[in-house]
């Protein structure tokens, strides 16, 4: 009697699955194109100088583990990062603005992370339809406080434009490869210049040269360690009458 034959072989499928396509889209920090210049440069023109701000504001601090690079610290930059786990305080303020304004709120927050210190301003849009939101940084590494660093009015050294159904659009100062020269940015030095006076007009408006110091001293004493109580000197039993008599 004959056996059957059965084959292990596994048939192939006709149409194998076809792996999802990936797209990335690299922004072109150094260097944008004239056209996302001019769109930088309308957005920067379109932040108001002397907004009406509504009644409602928040004032927030905590302190936060950075376990990896933080979003702010980006390649090109000459800012330290530690290989080991930090920590960093931050301080943030935020306001709304009337409902007659292009932006609907605009946030500010101040990072220290004993290394580094970094100034975020955000503002976001009312009604986004192509334009969601204006980022603009600034970072310092060999400042001894933050009045030093507010005191000295850093220059943005970032800006960011999110938008909407499209691709971010940013400028940001670049540093060379290594032993390669620095790029010649010179040509968006109007950029960074209109973007550091939008920076240093929100900390006069938001009152950050007064409000950040003293939140960051309120988390200082918050965490700060706490002394063991010393201990309590024990007074000697007094003599009783025969001691004295010895």
């Amino acid at each position: 009697m004959a056996l059957p034959h059965w084959s292990m072989a596994q048939e192939q499928p006709a149409n194998p699955p076809t792996q999802p396509k990936v797209k990335v889209n690299m922004l072109n920090v150094c260097s944008p194109s004239a056209e996302e210049q001019k769109e930088i440069a309308a957005a920067l023109a379109r932040v108001p100088k002397e907004p009406l701000f509504g009644g409602d504001f928040e004032v927030t601090r905590g302190r936060s583990t950075l376990s990896d690079i933080p979003n702010f610290l980006k390649p090109g930059q000459s800012t330290h990062v530690a290989g080991e786990p930090s920590v960093a305080s931050y301080v943030r303020i935020r306001r709304e603005f009337s409902v007659q304004a292009l932006f609907s709120s605009v946030q500010y927050s101040f990072s220290n992370d004993g290394q580094n210190m970094v100034e975020t301003l955000v503002l976001h849009v009312r009604d986004p339809k192509d334009l969601m939101e204006v980022s603009l940084e600034d970072s310092a590494t060999s400042v001894t406080s933050s009045e030093a660093m507010l005191g000295s009015n850093t220059p943005a050294s970032r800006v960011r434009l999110e938008r909407f159904g499209k691709s971010s659009i940013a400028l940001a100062r670049c540093l060379g490869a290594e032993g390669g020269p620095v790029p010649d940015q010179s040509a968006y030095e109007p950029l960074f210049r209109s973007a550091s006076d939008v920076l240093a007009n929100y900390r006069g408006l938001l009152s950050v040269k007064k409000i950040v110091p003293e939140e960051l001293a309120n988390i200082s004493a918050e965490f700060k360690p706490k002394t063991a109580p010393k201990p309590k000197a024990i007074k000697p039993a007094p003599k009783t009458p025969a001691q004295d008599k010895k």
